[in-house]
């Protein structure tokens, strides 16, 4: 069969159907040198120069994340703020940039210091009426519109073509931070973004322990190259190590993400009208906000990302948090194993999440182990 003919999922658990030409080895190689040999003539014959440009380890994992979300080429980078901040970082003084309200609470932070410092003007719209977008837009001046979807920790979804339509109306490109639906459940260039980002950290990797970040561009144009420029100016990228970590947890990608989806569909259905629940956040219940969007535009799931808002308020909350014996307190998602975090706690003041969330990242456990661990701490409080 053509390599063009093959399912997603097999492209993943073959790494492209990669085998070593030297050796036969069917598990792609690390390359750990930083340097690599001219010819005679100063010319590179292989296209390998130095590691903080490029290294023959990212070049699987780089072409395969093009494959899986349809893209014209990909680039891995040393952490999920790597990747995020790239593309800002093509900006000019006096562009104009639209974001949500909520978001990813670092890259928010940033950007707000970014943007004063280098006389970028940014926007910040309202996710329960995404429409205002359209009154913030900058026919001309708007260069980038920074969508997040599902949004942590809500997991409002927000209309991709809907986006993309207006930053291509005003001139602006669409990036499309991705990270908590995995190109398994949602490939937002099919939809019309220009620019897909991942936290490689999270659901690409998959096992909490290798730190990344990812885009995934729609074009390999100009722009594309600047970004490539400015991770090869700030040595945003991987050590060879991490990058072969991060190709070998895509091997099982499809796998954990409809397993973990799956679970947390469970979970969300069997705590919805709980009475220790005052309500459920998860975009495949039909009573969430933007049910619909979601279904649009994922498929085979609606992702391992949910939160519950605890009856009781925050010292309710906190105290399930603590009486949970299986699911983690820790920070990050996407792992096999469940987590959960209070992150009004964690961002601290002015965060917009509500005190009384509880985020959870919904592992590849057994789901019913879950939901007691769940049922016997809420008891407890």
């Amino acid at each position: 069969m053509r390599n063009n003919d093959l399912k997603p999922e097999t492209l993943s658990a073959q790494a492209l159907g990669h085998v070593d030409e030297t050796t036969g080895a069917v598990t792609p190689p690390i390359h750990l040198s930083t340097t690599f040999e001219r010819n005679a003539d100063n010319s590179y014959p292989k296209g390998f120069v130095y590691t903080r440009s490029e290294n023959p380890t990212y070049d699987v994992a780089e072409d395969l994340l093009a494959r899986l979300e349809n893209g014209a080429g990909g680039l891995i980078f040393s952490a999920g703020m790597s990747a995020a901040v790239a593309p800002f970082m093509t900006l000019r003084p006096g562009d104009h940039v639209l974001a949500p309200t909520v978001m990813y609470w670092a890259l928010r932070s940033w950007l707000l210091d970014f943007t004063a410092q280098w006389n970028i003007e940014i926007d910040f719209f309202d996710v329960n009426k995404p429409e205002s977008a359209t009154d913030l837009v900058r026919p001309g001046n708007t260069k980038l519109v920074w969508i997040e979807t599902p949004a942590n920790p809500l997991w409002d979804c927000l209309d991709i073509a809907w986006f993309a339509q207006l930053s291509h109306d005003s001139g602006a490109r669409l990036c499309v931070d991705s990270t908590a639906a995995s190109p398994v459940l949602s490939r937002p260039i099919d939809h019309g973004a220009d620019l897909v980002m991942h936290s490689a950290t999270k659901y690409l990797n998959g096992h909490s322990d290798v730190l990344g970040g990812a885009l995934i561009a729609a074009k390999a144009d100009e722009w594309w190259d600047d970004i490539r420029r400015v991770r090869t100016a700030h040595g945003m990228v991987m050590g060879p190590f991490e990058a072969w970590l991060l190709l070998r947890g895509m091997r099982t990608l499809h796998l954990r993400v409809r397993k973990a989806s799956e679970n947390a569909m469970t979970i969300a259905e069997h705590f919805h009208n709980h009475p220790k629940v005052a309500s459920v956040l998860y975009p495949g219940l039909p009573t969430h906000a933007t049910h619909d969007v979601a279904a649009k535009q994922m498929e085979d799931g609606f992702g391992g990302m949910l939160s519950l808002r605890i009856d009781g308020g925050e010292k309710a909350a906190i105290k399930t948090a603590a009486n949970l014996e299986l699911i983690h307190r820790a920070t990050s998602l996407g792992g096999v194993e469940s987590l959960v975090e209070h992150r009004a706690s964690i961002e601290g003041k002015g965060t917009p999440v509500p005190a009384d969330l509880l985020r959870f990242s919904i592992g590849i456990e057994d789901v019913g182990d879950l939901i007691q661990d769940l049922e016997q701490a809420l008891l407890a409080v």
